[in-house]
């Protein structure tokens, strides 16, 4: 059986070319538009990985990772954060809101600034599940 892989990103054609991407290297792509649509799908159908954009409506990515690492059957879940916002800035962020908030959020899987090159992102795929 294919392994589940949560796909949440705002931008159709993102979400095309990595749930293609995923299609075609036998895995079984779930996607959401938002963290929000995001959480609800990661809860139910318990993917084997999520690979999250961060800068999103509604939910962003920022918020819907912090919420997975704090829920008991989430938390395990393999993220590739992918935005177009640098890895610096993401970084500083979540250290900002770790003080503020008096938690330690560990670091994502893996962090891949868009626009991403296929190779790369498999890669980090299969390096996340490993």
């Amino acid at each position: 059986m294919a392994k589940k892989v949560l796909v949440v990103d705002d931008e159709m054609d993102m979400r095309i070319f990595i749930t293609t991407l995923l299609e075609t290297n036998g895995y079984k792509p779930l996607s959401a538009v938002d963290g929000e649509e995001g959480l609800v799908i990661a809860r139910k159908e318990k993917p084997v990985l999520v690979i999250l954009d961060v800068m999103m409506p509604k939910e962003s990515g920022i918020n819907m990772y912090r919420q997975l690492r704090n829920d008991p059957e989430l938390k395990e879940v393999p993220v590739i954060m992918l935005s177009a916002l640098s890895k610096k800035t993401f970084f500083h962020s979540q250290k900002m809101l770790d003080n503020y908030r008096e938690e330690q959020i560990p670091e994502p899987d893996a962090y891949i600034e868009k626009p991403a090159e296929p190779e790369e992102l498999l890669a980090a795929i299969r390096k996340s599940l490993e």
